[in-house]
């Protein structure tokens, strides 16, 4: 069913639907290594649950530690999701123009077809006045399509690269604290007989955690914001400033120049180039 979905994509959005479903993928990999590492050191706390006082404690404050880097992997993974839901939204942007496009290119070919077939057929003046309504549709279209993409693309770069950030020095600190309390193990080599001092470190070894529970709840990202003039866009992925029906006389000109340019007049499927023609469905993933 995925392979058949990804077929139904219309040719405008297959290789956004392509990334967006790796990235599925992405996702459910990061949710495993945090369920996995989790476990780890969950097992690592009941290894040393059988070894002498020192290993015990440290080994225990060490699996509390090391599960606070797993979740952090959960977290990221969840972060991950919602900038893939941002570029969904450019996914269907795209769907949603490619009708206009595959619309415009037919009325292109009927007229060709039409000229050289009947070229004195009054049949023509109604199809270049519909290739004009639909020329400014796709004007229309192509700017809602170039608005959302810079905006979501941003947005959805925003939130990865702010969530590499947050995953990446969270579990450095952690690491850190980690080191720490690993070195409060004494590993003094001792000979047959010999007994190992008592433990003396529990106190440090409870500080540690503190710190570790401190310096998340007190974590700040140190990241450089990403600028955008999103603010900007009104109804309709339109800019704000501009009213629908105030611009259309002006896109409506702008389509009629087009429609009435010799290459236009010249152009049919063969030659358009720009605007792809596979007619097909858009089944949501």
């Amino acid at each position: 069913m995925s392979s058949l979905r990804g077929i139904q994509q219309p040719e405008l959005s297959k290789k956004l639907y392509k990334l967006i479903k790796t990235e599925n993928h992405q996702v459910s990999a990061y949710e495993t290594a945090s369920r996995e590492s989790q476990s780890v050191a969950s097992q690592l706390s009941e290894w040393g649950e059988t070894q002498d006082d020192a290993v015990s404690d440290i080994s225990d404050k060490l699996g509390v530690l090391l599960a606070e880097i797993a979740e952090q992997e959960d977290l990221f993974a969840q972060h991950l999701e919602d900038s893939r839901g941002v570029l969904k939204q450019i996914r269907n942007t795209e769907s949603s123009v490619q009708p206009t496009r595959n619309h415009k290119t037919k009325i292109q070919d009927e007229i060709q077809k039409l000229k050289y077939k009947e070229p004195t057929s009054t049949k023509l003046v109604t199809l270049e006045q519909e290739l004009v309504r639909a020329e400014a549709q796709s004007l229309v279209a192509e700017a809602q399509l170039t608005n959302i993409t810079r905006q979501k693309f941003k947005e959805a770069y925003d939130l990865h690269t702010a969530a590499i950030i947050e995953r990446a020095e969270k579990q450095i600190m952690l690491a850190q604290q980690a080191r720490r309390l690993v070195n409060l193990l004494d590993d003094t080599p001792t000979v047959p007989g010999e007994e190992r001092p008592p433990f003396e470190n529990s106190e440090a070894a409870r500080e540690v955690l503190n710190d570790a529970e401190a310096g998340l709840r007190n974590y700040s990202p140190s990241i450089e914001p990403i600028h955008s003039a999103a603010g900007r866009l009104g109804v309709n992925a339109m800019p704000g400033s501009i009213e629908q029906e105030a611009a259309q006389p002006r896109i409506m000109q702008q389509a009629e120049e087009i429609v009435q340019s010799p290459q236009q007049e010249t152009m049919g499927r063969g030659g358009q180039v720009m605007y792809p023609t596979s007619e097909t469905s858009y089944v949501a993933a």
